[in-house]
């Protein structure tokens, strides 16, 4: 018994610290990879300009980022059954983060981005996962968002959605688990009943949705799975659609009255400052990704991303170790 509480004693000042491998990221960039002779980065993605930008995602990601871990670990996510509250420092951090431009590395310039080679936004991942993976995972989830609307959402959708998902104004969440299917989600049973203006009506509940409410940002843009009426059965009858958090309004975005509400968060060991959270659609307006029935195959753009970032997570727990 001595022990036992001789070790939670130690466990509980217990401190990391994280350095990162700032000389190692040069050497595989210029002398493994050589990737200035291949010719195969943009103009304006120059030595000096990769040199400055690790550099400075090194400062951030050792002096503000990780510090803040442990306080995620301490404090956790906090709802008071409307709202999340992240940890202290949590979001003065992620305000820190969308100043400095590194959420807009790899999109194009049109939607608000600086069009670098995701070679160098992978650099940043690294960097900032290590540092703190919890915080991180609400970057990852926009990052996500980004990719998919690249991929697949029209020109109107790219227009309203993506340049503010860029620049880290808005945040963003994938939307697919239900209480009663788990994984299967060929037993989606979200419905999307279209509206006379091109907009749905969506109908149902999803669970395990990481980063689905949060203090970040002014809006969150969820990309759901849900079924029009008179699809298919199974995966195939499966449409992807844009439900915003809050809803355009005169110009801007609505403040007051949510489109999309949290039911609650869940608890979970190593990622407590992260908000899992199950969230309610009750007529919640929606906007169609490009075609029906072709949510899965969108979706992939989306679950690829978050799993080269899971790889880099398993990286920065190495690191970290």
């Amino acid at each position: 018994m001595k022990s036992v509480r001789a070790f939670s004693k130690l466990r509980s000042v217990r401190y990391t610290s994280y350095k990162a491998p700032v000389k190692d990221v040069h050497f595989v960039l210029n002398d493994v990879l050589d990737v200035w002779k291949s010719n195969v980065f943009p103009e304006h993605c120059t030595p000096d300009t990769v040199e400055m930008i690790t550099n400075e995602i090194a400062k951030f990601a050792e002096n503000t980022l990780h510090p803040l871990y442990q306080v995620g670990d301490q404090e956790g996510c906090s709802f008071d059954g409307d709202n999340v509250k992240t940890p202290t420092g949590w979001k003065e951090a992620y305000q820190q983060y969308v100043e400095a431009g590194w959420p807009t590395f790899f999109p194009p310039e049109q939607y608000g981005g600086q069009g670098f080679p995701h070679t160098i936004d992978t650099i940043k991942s690294e960097f900032c996962s290590t540092a703190n993976w919890p915080w991180f995972m609400y970057i990852i989830l926009g990052h996500g968002a980004v990719e998919c609307l690249l991929d697949w959402a029209d020109e109107d959708i790219k227009t309203r959605f993506l340049t503010p998902l860029v620049s880290g104004e808005f945040t963003g969440t994938m939307c697919l688990t239900e209480a009663h299917a788990g994984s299967d989600l060929s037993n989606c049973k979200t419905r999307a009943e279209p509206l006379e203006d091109g907009s749905y009506k969506i109908n149902g509940s999803k669970i395990f949705i990481s980063s689905g409410e949060c203090d970040f940002a002014s809006n969150i843009i969820h990309l759901v799975l849900a079924r029009i009426p008179g699809g298919p059965a199974g995966t195939k009858g499966i449409s992807l659609f844009v439900v915003p958090k809050y809803l355009e309004k005169d110009g801007g975005w609505e403040t007051e009255k949510k489109n999309v509400t949290c039911g609650g968060i869940e608890h979970k060991m190593g990622i407590k400052g992260s908000a899992t959270c199950v969230l309610n659609f009750e007529d919640s307006i929606g906007y169609l990704v490009g075609k029906p029935h072709q949510g899965m195959k969108q979706m992939f753009s989306f679950m690829n991303s978050a799993r080269l970032h899971v790889g880099l997570q398993g990286q920065g727990a190495t690191e970290l170790a």
